[in-house]
This record gives structure tokens, sequence and C-alpha cells, in this order.
């Protein structure tokens, strides 16, 4: 089951962290003085971070991370969650989503691919990714600043309940737990369509984007060493997964993303 990682600004100013599986019910006994000692005795309290998980362990993991944060990178943390939205991509993105892709094409070796597509293409590809698996993207002040989706492992009928995911930042809004925003909350709507195991292809070196991938809880699986050349020299592949269900027993059909329940869908990401 999913959950989420919250903060809380009291009367005084202190910011309290906690986690829940029901936001709304959970901010409601905070605000009528029935939830921690802490914020009874400082009421009022008002919501100002919220992160989906895609289950309890996650949830408790970044938790403990942020209450040792100090109060300034709270601050910032609750700062973004306020002034940046998180939202489902449609084809209208495709620009701004290349944009930030061909960066990374053109200077990084986080692709392997050496020209970015063609826009129309891409258009039709974002529009056709987000009908089978969720396609998330942040925004502040109207500007797309990252995104993350997901698509099929292989194609062979038994990776059925496997997908690899992708995340990019735009280069000069890197960090601020952006990545872990888009992260939790794109695997924990992969859970909701049934899909077993997430894998993340990551170039060899890249500290940041490892750091991010432990951060949410993905595990290193293997390597590829020296399996790509670019920008003058051989590169190598590390596998990361996360595992979002226990692989026990027949598994049911995986749920493409645009037959989820929409209301049910506005729930999960109404404080997201």
């Amino acid at each position: 089951m999913s959950a989420y990682v919250y903060l809380l600004q009291c009367k005084n100013n202190s910011l309290y962290t906690g986690y829940t599986t029901d936001v709304a019910q959970r901010l409601k006994t905070h605000q009528e003085g029935k939830g921690a000692k802490y914020t009874k005795s400082h009421l009022p309290v008002a919501l100002a971070y919220c992160q989906l998980f895609p289950d309890k362990s996650c949830a408790l993991r970044q938790e403990a991370r942020i209450k040792k944060f100090s109060r300034t990178k709270k601050l910032e943390l609750c700062q973004n969650w306020s002034n940046e939205t998180l939202r489902f991509a449609t084809g209208e993105d495709g620009k701004a989503i290349l944009e930030i892709y061909q960066y990374y094409v053109e200077n990084s070796t986080a692709t392997f691919a050496y020209t970015p597509p063609n826009l129309e293409e891409y258009r039709r590809w974002v529009e056709q990714s987000a009908l089978q698996y969720p396609f998330l993207v942040l925004e502040r002040d109207k500007r797309m600043i990252g995104f993350a989706h997901a698509h099929r492992w292989r194609e062979r009928e038994a990776f059925d309940w496997a997908v690899e995911t992708s995340i990019y930042l735009a280069p000069d809004v890197t960090g601020g737990e952006r990545g872990v925003r888009l992260y939790g909350t794109l695997l924990a709507l992969l859970q909701k369509q049934g899909i077993y195991q997430a894998y993340a292809v990551l170039a060899n070196p890249n500290p940041a984007s490892e750091a991010m991938h432990q951060k949410i809880g993905f595990v290193q699986l293997g390597a590829q060493p020296c399996c790509g050349w670019k920008h003058g020299q051989w590169h190598g592949k590390t596998l990361w997964g996360y595992c979002l269900r226990e692989p026990k027993g027949e598994p049911a059909p995986v749920i493409p993303f645009c037959e989820l329940d929409k209301e049910k869908l506005a729930q999960m990401m109404e404080h997201c």
C-alpha cells in the first residue's frame, strides 16, 4: 500500500515530520488536536510538504532522512513543494520534455543517444507512453523542470510485469529532493497498476543518480563495463532494481494506466 511522508508547519513556525497512508484524514486528526502530542500543543498546523511513496518501508526511510535535515533544508523542501507542480504529461508537453532530454543527449552520458528524436515523433511517443504507464512532469513558474516515466522492460510476454524507469531534471534545478518527488510518485502509481519490478539502467559512473536511486530504495543488481562509446571514451552501465510487489503466485494482468480509476488517481495526487 502506498504511503506519504509529510511536514506540518506549526503555530510557532516549527516543522513536524510524519508519515501516513491517508493524508487528508491524518491532517484532519492533527488539526483537531487528536494527532501527535507535539502538534496538539502547537495548534494550528498546516500541511507544508507531502510526498507519495510506493509502500510504508519506503516512506519510513524518507521520514527518517527528513528528520535529520537541518531546518534550512526542511524549509527548502517545503518551498519547492509549494512552488512546484507535479502533474501528468500530455502530448503538448513534448517540446518542453525534449528540450530537457536534448541537453543530456548533447552534454552527458546519462543517455547513450547521440542525436535527439524528431519533435513530432517525440510528441506521439509521450502520448502513447502516457496511455500505458505514468508519465509525470514537474513545473515551476509554468516552466518544465523535470520528468519521469516508465516503459516495458522487455518485449516478451513474460516481462509484462516489469518496467524500466527514467528520470531527467533540467540541469539548472537538480537537487532539492525533486528526483525523489518524481520517482516516489512514479513508483507508487506503477504499483497501483500491478507492476512487480521496476528497473533503472544508469551510466557508470553517475554518483548523483546512484545516490538518488538509493534514497528511494533501489538496489544495484549488476554492471556492464565499457559497453558504450560516447564523448571520446568508453562508458559502462549499472542495473538497479526496486521490487514493488512480492512475486508469489500467478499475477493478475497489469492495468494500463489510462484505465485506472480517475477519481482514485486524483485522490493519490491531490497532495503530491
